[in-house]
């Protein structure tokens, strides 16, 4: 049985470790509102250019000649998959769950017998993946110095990867983010951005535009921002998932915390109440010998 004086440092210790996660927990709820309001903000502007390019793409007459962004290479031989992470812990399952789900997709490109490329953007993806995929991982960037999402780091990650789309690196773009949908829940996701997902035609808007120069010229001044705005999309919603898993776990962690203050307090008094006891039937039983 741990004495009084262990008992009281792990009292002491556990609370301490209380006050701090929930700080964390605030900060978190701080930054959760302004994270979530812009990624709430920023899907209607990603999910309308997407259909603006899909509408430009049907009125293309030459689609062998189509750009290359938009039609791909007419090969899927290399993959190259963009996982975005954050660069710190502390938050949950939000991490594991973006890997969980990129490694799921490894493991199928593999097994085709196709090239796999990847790209981690955070820190901790590129942990968590370099002991398995360290050979296939080819750049890793961190934004660590950054306080909060911007599109200037989402374009610098667009560029990248155009660079070597044009160098002919790869064949297929696949960016895998958590979509923020509550404080408990984030839903990973895979997107293809390279080339364009022809799937999402389907759910894009049924208005047609007349467009002012022709669709090709419109569309290489375009996909290449698209790519930018997919990404700084991934990272906006990443930001408010990160903060929400976070939040959750904190929030976790202080009432573990709390539970745990509670049974070390109470073995804390049976163990000083049974020292007490011993101490007086010591005294009673040498009051009795004399």
């Amino acid at each position: 049985m741990a004495s009084l004086d262990d008992l009281k440092k792990r009292i002491a210790s556990v609370k301490s470790t209380q006050k701090i996660t929930k700080a964390m927990k605030m900060v978190a709820a701080a930054k959760l509102r302004r994270a979530q309001e812009s990624a709430e903000k920023g899907r209607p502007y990603s999910e309308k250019m997407n259909n603006v390019i899909l509408n430009l793409s049907n009125g293309i007459s030459d689609k062998e000649n189509a750009p290359k962004l938009l039609s791909g290479t007419g090969q899927e031989k290399t993959h190259l998959c963009v996982v975005m992470t954050s660069d710190r812990g502390l938050c949950g399952g939000f991490n594991s769950n973006i890997i969980k789900k990129a490694k799921s997709y490894f493991a199928k490109i593999l097994d085709e017998g196709k090239e796999l490329k990847i790209i981690t953007v955070g820190s901790k993806g590129n942990d968590s993946l370099k002991r398995v995929y360290g050979d296939k991982i080819i750049e890793n960037i961190s934004f660590k110095e950054s306080k909060n999402a911007n599109y200037f780091d989402a374009d610098k990650v667009g560029k990248m990867v155009i660079e070597k789309f044009e160098a002919g690196e790869f064949d297929v773009c696949i960016i895998f983010y958590n979509q923020f949908k509550n404080v408990i829940t984030q839903i990973p996701q895979a997107q293809q951005i390279i080339p364009l997902n022809n799937e999402e035609e389907e759910n894009s808007s049924e208005e047609s535009y007349e467009f002012e120069p022709d669709e090709d010229e419109i569309l290489s001044n375009l996909l290449p921002k698209n790519i930018s705005t997919q990404i700084f999309k991934a990272m906006l919603e990443n930001s408010a998932s990160e903060q929400g898993s976070r939040m959750s776990a904190m929030d976790n962690a202080t009432r573990n915390a709390g539970e745990m203050v509670d049974k070390l307090t109470i073995e804390y008094n049976r163990s000083r109440q049974a020292a007490i006891t011993k101490e007086l039937i010591e005294i009673i039983s040498g009051a009795e010998s004399l």
